[in-house]
């Protein structure tokens, strides 16, 4: 069947106004452009006209880079392929975070361990400074071999942890518990390798093997998008958070591979557990 002139033109407009509106709102793509390398000299490379970043660590020093925009509310997308073989002793970030004794932080960390055992995926959310919400997981896959899409959907109401689409967790605006969400704080993001081998793997135990240095992490397909000023009007679109497929997935993370949460940890708080967790 074919298209009338009128109808390729039409067709053709709808893509074009499609596009515009996508150009309004997103950003990424291009490592050169949207980021400053903060520390680690040539530890940090950037190929392919910026399209591919790496960190490298060694027993001198790890690396880093920050953001050149802040970001109040989106989505932020990234593609990590994390250090393979024994990766024991070091932590790769992801995250984002303003500044000072007060800041608001929304944590990816990815802690090492020894060859074969599996990465721990680390999360965490800090209101006003205050952090302590930690939730951790095993992934359903070997995050070594492939890059995959570690995202943050941050609205006024909610924030989501999704990996490869797939959401982990959701943290929900408790204020009317009297609990500070991130809401008013513009952030930058963040990512690093750096030695954390006093605390990483196994609670200390377990201390990097620089005979296996330098360890190196890639970085790929950034994405920024800022919603909308409708968006920010329509209190249904504020408050949705995870459509029935999502909760699905959501449940089956949960169930399988969440490794630890602290809205259940008794012995962390015997007093009783953080007002937020009330709400989960």
């Amino acid at each position: 069947m074919g298209f009338s002139h009128y109808d390729l033109s039409r067709m053709l407009f709808i893509i074009l106004l499609f596009l515009m509106n996508s150009c309004m709102f997103s950003y990424g793509g291009n490592f050169l452009q949207e980021f400053d390398l903060t520390w680690g000299g040539n530890r940090v490379k950037i190929f392919n006209g910026g399209q591919i970043l790496s960190l490298s660590l060694d027993k001198l020093s790890g690396s880093g880079f920050q953001s050149k925009k802040d970001y109040l509310f989106g989505r932020i997308d990234m593609q990590l392929k994390l250090v393979p073989g024994n990766s024991a002793g070091t932590v790769t970030s992801y995250y984002l975070s303003s500044q000072g004794p007060t800041h608001d932080e929304i944590d990816f960390e990815f802690l090492g361990n020894v060859s074969g055992e599996p990465y721990i995926l680390h999360t965490n959310v800090f209101s006003q400074g205050k952090g302590d919400r930690e939730q951790q997981f095993y992934l359903w896959f070997d995050p070594t071999k492939n890059f995959h899409t570690y995202s943050i959907i941050w609205k006024p109401q909610h924030i989501i942890f999704l990996v490869d689409n797939t959401p982990i967790r959701v943290f929900k605006n408790a204020e009317s518990l009297g609990v500070p969400f991130p809401k008013n704080q513009p952030m930058k993001i963040y990512s690093s390798l750096w030695n954390a081998d006093d605390w990483a793997t196994r609670g200390g135990l377990v201390k990097t093997d620089w005979s296996k240095a330098p360890f190196t992490a890639y970085y790929r397909n950034f994405y920024a998008k800022n919603f909308s000023k409708s968006q920010f009007l329509d209190a249904k679109w504020q408050n949705q958070e995870l459509d029935a497929n999502g909760r699905r997935r959501f449940r089956w993370v949960q169930r399988n591979f969440m490794i630890y949460n602290y809205c259940t940890d008794y012995k962390r708080f015997p007093q009783g557990f953080p007002p937020e967790c009330r709400k989960f």
